[in-house]
């Protein structure tokens, strides 16, 4: 979601976080709010939340891909922007419903961890 055909960054991410044990599904570009709302909720697992996120620009779709989540009944997932996104934005992206936030040049280690105590939270 959001991708604009630069997505190196999405491929290091989620192959990073499989060897790290997350559960990882990658969709395919370019897919809309519900298209992606859709994918996280059949790839769950029990027991398990899933991780929505996207690439550039993707911000401005955060608020149609929590009310798909919500209709879908999964109103409890957690939505993770990355990509390149101005710090100045990083406010509303969190208003709008990102859990966490993960620019270019992001540790993985430290995303990682920030996003298990997420979900421990929740």
């Amino acid at each position: 979601m959001g991708q604009d055909g630069h997505d190196r960054g999405q491929k290091v991410i989620a192959t990073a976080f499989a060897d790290l044990g997350f559960d990882v599904t990658v969709g395919a570009m370019f897919q809309t709010p519900d298209e992606i709302a859709r994918l996280a909720v059949a790839a769950r697992r029990p027991y398990h939340r899933r991780l929505v996120a996207g690439g550039r620009d993707t911000w401005t779709l955060i608020p149609e891909l929590r009310d798909s989540l919500k209709k879908l009944g999964r109103g409890d997932m957690l939505i993770v922007a990355g990509g390149v996104i101005p710090p100045q934005d990083y406010d509303a992206v969190v208003q709008a419903g990102a859990a966490e936030i993960f620019p270019p040049g992001t540790v993985i280690p430290e995303a990682a961890d920030r996003l298990m105590d997420r979900l421990l939270q929740a």
